[in-house]
């Protein structure tokens, strides 16, 4: 199934209901009176966020989305029926967006929330409503208003605990696998992750610390180089950053170059993020030239704190699982929310 992260669509709240002329006519009463009844309230267009839907892939071929009508009212002063509410649920951290200012019209980020994003039209009036002492038979109606209608954006952004960031073939995806039993594609060329993969780590108090593993980053991503910035937005709200490095010194590479470039590309898509709690994984140690890279690292680095902070720093092979405890142990001293 595709990852769906971003669609544009028009939503239409239901018309109310027509008013109607309608007179009571039974024997013996020869000037019942008016009993035309009103109509019934459009549906509105209801956004719901549900943590059970982790894409936006149901609105990926539908463009247009309309909530039912009221219907007409009827004779004896009966109202017609409401028309029933349209409700979208998307997945918690879906942004709503007006398409024509770009503004950011609700921010849905807990499970269960919900917004009112079109009115429904109201219904119209019957000639029951109409009558008076000196109009005792009123012969108009009212029809029922136009509900609202916008074109709007749903842009998501994952709602995760960790995220992962890497150069492409860094491990992220292996990683991702071994300490979040979670099925990704893995294959040994680059650019094997073309959407965000999403995982959790149940705690021992179980609870749940989410984990998202978005496509590699390379040089000049900034610039559109690669699959750019288009996935970075789903660690925006992570509470903290897996640098994923390889050690193996594969295609001429090496972590300390790869670090550099990490941080600097992070920094261009938005200069916070340097200030989040990370870590920092050197992968794929049981490779022949891991050991002389590592050693590179440790020297280009020996002024930064977290060189020889034992929950900072992580040597791993995540193929062969060597380091993932303790990389998992430290994890989960992250506070979780769910």
């Amino acid at each position: 199934m595709k990852f769906t992260d971003r669609v544009t669509l028009q939503v239409v709240a239901g018309k109310g209901g027509n008013g109607v002329v309608a007179w009571r006519r039974e024997k013996f009463i020869p000037k019942g009176g008016p009993t035309g009844g009103n109509g019934g309230k459009g549906g509105s267009i209801i956004i719901q966020a549900d943590n059970q839907v982790y894409s936006l892939e149901w609105f990926r071929n539908r463009r247009i989305l309309k909530a039912d009508n009221g219907m007409p009212g009827a004779d004896s002063n009966r109202q017609g029926r409401s028309g029933e509410n349209l409700v979208l649920k998307v997945p918690c951290g879906t942004l709503v967006k007006d398409v024509q200012t770009g503004e950011v019209l609700f921010d849905l980020t807990e499970n269960k929330q919900k917004i009112e994003l079109c009115v429904g039209g109201r219904g119209g009036k019957g000639n029951g409503c109409f009558a008076t002492p000196t109009n005792r038979a009123p012969n108009i109606w009212t029809p029922g208003r136009e509900g609202e209608e916008k074109k709007v954006e749903f842009e998501l952004k994952l709602i995760a605990d960790v995220g992962l960031v890497g150069y492409p073939n860094a491990g992220k995806s292996t990683l991702i696998s071994a300490i979040a039993d979670v099925k990704v594609k893995i294959a040994p060329y680059p650019f094997t992750t073309l959407q965000p993969n999403l995982g959790f780590i149940q705690k021992e108090d179980y609870t749940r610390l989410f984990i998202a593993d978005i496509p590699g980053i390379i040089e000049g991503a900034h610039r559109n180089k690669g699959l750019g910035f288009e996935f970075l937005r789903h660690i925006d709200r992570t509470k903290l950053l897996i640098y994923m490095l390889d050690a193996s010194g594969i295609d001429g590479r090496n972590p300390v170059d790869d670090f550099n470039v990490l941080r600097a590309e992070l920094k261009a898509y938005n200069c916070e993020m340097l200030d989040r709690p990370y870590m920092v994984v050197l992968n794929k140690i049981d490779a022949d030239d891991a050991e002389l890279n590592i050693d590179l690292f440790y020297e280009a680095f020996a002024n930064e704190a977290f060189i020889n902070d034992p929950l900072k720093l992580f040597k791993i092979s995540a193929q062969r699982g060597d380091g993932l405890k303790e990389l998992v142990d430290a994890i989960k001293l992250l506070p979780s929310n769910c």
